[in-house]
């Protein structure tokens, strides 16, 4: 829908040649008026090159473009954001990063989808130094704020803290190296991370671990999931269906925490874990059981904050920031509105509400208003913070 007039021969002109001339003399002078005169600093592109597509693997770019349209929507629907997708045809980083970073100027950020891991970490942090916007890579951040942002809230319900909890990670590739690292920043352990690949246990001395995995190799006899769950407080799955059993459930310590996240089929079933414990705290990735964890409980309000103080990066302050927001919303009483788009009678802090639902419209006033005091407050925003942002709604 056009949201500038064009039916009239004055409104062409404006809109634009001859009228077009004049901003573009004003860019011209200086790079900032693009800000003022287009729509750049409301403007995200979502960018992949499809080796990672959901947990479809390797489709290549143009099977990745569904996923990308999808995202734009939700950053419309959930944030205002206008977003385009764009699907780079190359495997190789290099060309990537140079071909992003070449039509960065355009956007007022960009969001990275569907990139395999490890080339999307030197992806990410190329782009993040070359270019002065906001570069996120969502399956890596968006993950990771959203679980431990339900991570802290259960480890509360159960009565235990972060920084003594033992954390067995299945999985370690994009989104389970940011969810750990996540993790550690907020005040967990680095020596009570277990994470296991395909091969097991990543282990300190053990041959053939990339140095992203290498930062959680852990100096210990541990070799099997089973052995890593013997005792454990937490476990986090990033890695496939059915892959933990009954028994390593109940292995696990008193009043254990488990976020099966694998798409679309879960490491344990809900109902296999809560009728082999009944002290479980369980969270997934589906929206047809409670705990859902869901990127769209992130990345749309993240880069709204991100993008209304004109923040040249989300830095790990905007992250922790958002963690935080979105843990203390899941604490509050939930309004009757926020229900009825759930289409429940009751939701209340708990076992099973332990991270806010994604229709719940008070995210936007919480998450996007915290992540930009935060990049205020790290130096990383051009713009102050907005005065009275978000009191009166957007």
């Amino acid at each position: 829908e056009l949201t500038t007039p064009a039916e009239t021969q004055q409104d062409l002109a404006l809109a634009y040649s001859p009228g077009v001339a004049e901003p573009c003399r004003e860019i011209a002078k200086d790079a900032d008026n693009a800000y003022l005169y287009t729509g750049k600093g409301n403007l995200v592109a979502v960018i992949s090159n499809g080796t990672a597509v959901l947990g479809l693997g390797n489709l290549g770019p143009l099977a990745s473009k569904p996923v990308m349209e999808g995202k734009a929507l939700l950053f419309k629907r959930f944030a205002g954001i206008n977003s385009i997708d764009i699907e780079v045809n190359t495997e190789d980083s290099a060309e990537f990063i140079a071909t992003v970073a070449l039509i960065a100027d355009t956007f007022g950020g960009i969001n990275l989808e569907d990139i395999k891991a490890p080339e999307c970490f030197e992806i990410e942090a190329s782009l993040s130094r070359q270019c002065g916007i906001p570069i996120f890579h969502d399956d890596q951040h968006g993950t990771a704020i959203v679980t431990a942002a339900g991570l802290l809230n259960a480890l509360e319900i159960q009565g235990k803290t972060l920084e003594e909890a033992t954390i067995t990670c299945l999985g370690a590739g994009a989104a389970a190296i940011a969810c750990m690292r996540l993790l550690v920043s907020l005040g967990a352990r680095r020596e009570n991370i277990y994470m296991l690949d395909r091969r097991g246990v990543i282990y300190a001395g053990r041959e053939g671990v990339n140095a992203y995995k290498q930062e959680f190799a852990n100096p210990t006899s541990k070799r099997s999931l089973s052995d890593a769950l013997n005792g454990a407080d937490v476990f986090v799955g990033l890695s496939g269906a059915d892959l933990m059993s009954a028994e390593m459930l109940l292995s696990m310590a008193e009043r254990p925490i488990v976020f099966a996240c694998s798409n679309p089929d879960p490491e344990i079933r809900p109902e296999l874990a809560l009728a082999t414990r009944d002290d479980v705290i369980i969270a997934t990735g589906r929206s047809d059981f409670p705990n859902q964890v869901n990127n769209v409980l992130g990345f749309p309000f993240i880069f709204r904050g991100a993008l209304d103080v004109r923040a040249s990066c989300i830095n790990e302050e905007m992250k922790i920031a958002a963690v935080r927001a979105l843990s203390e919303l899941a604490r509050e009483e939930v309004p009757a509105e926020v229900l009825r788009a759930c289409d429940v009678d009751a939701l209340s802090f708990g076992p099973e509400y332990i991270i806010p639902k994604p229709v719940d419209v008070r995210l936007l006033g919480r998450i996007a208003p915290a992540v930009a005091r935060a990049a205020v407050d790290s130096g990383v925003a051009r713009l102050p913070y907005p005065d009275n942002y978000y009191l009166s709604g957007r």
